[in-house]
């Protein structure tokens, strides 16, 4: 399992066991011993931008992350999923949240399944309509950055590098596609 196995019955709050369900699934699942309510286990959703600016959008803004996982390091403004949200609704509000940018929203860029740790990451493209930024408190700093001046080294996820060279491969042709890939 990915996370921590489920114990308790979001029901009723009674133990679960793993088994499989006797409608014929053919996974195991936590299922709670007094109620029968059966819990899934599903993936995250990870949503977030390539904000861009400048001629042909030569520049794209990346946020230093000021929160753990991997404090210090440079990332795409992305974040989770909430419930009541679309993927396009999401992204643009970590992009407002963590960036504190302006931006209008463009269309699905990459969609990469990260397995081994239950998410899938979508980024679309964003055009960024100010070189103002007001970044909120996941955020030490944000910069605009060309391809040459990325700090390849120093991104935090790999969904952002990932994401990033394709953007900059897409950007040199002048056509961008929709990507997708599985992120071992």
């Amino acid at each position: 399992m990915l996370r921590q196995p489920i114990k308790h019955c979001r029901q009723c709050g009674s133990v679960v066991t793993y088994r499989l369900p006797d409608d014929g699934d053919t996974k195991e699942r936590a299922i709670c011993t007094a109620c029968g309510t059966v819990h899934y286990e599903n993936p995250l959703n990870v949503v977030g931008t390539v904000p861009f600016w400048g001629e042909g959008g030569e520049y794209v803004l990346l946020c230093k992350r000021n929160i753990e996982p991997r404090r210090g390091k440079w990332t795409l403004p992305a974040g989770f999923m909430e419930l009541g949200e679309t993927l396009a609704e999401g992204a643009a509000r970590e992009t407002h949240e963590e960036a504190g940018a302006q931006i209008e929203m463009l269309e699905l860029f990459t969609l990469l399944n990260v397995v081994r740790v239950g998410q899938v990451h979508a980024y679309f493209r964003a055009r960024l309509l100010s070189d103002q930024f007001d970044p909120g408190f996941e955020t030490m700093e944000v910069g605009l950055f060309r391809e040459h001046e990325i700090p390849w080294e120093e991104l935090a996820f790999r969904t952002v590098k990932e994401t990033l060279e394709r953007y900059f491969a897409d950007r040199r042709t002048g056509q961008f596609g929709v990507h997708t890939a599985d992120i071992a």
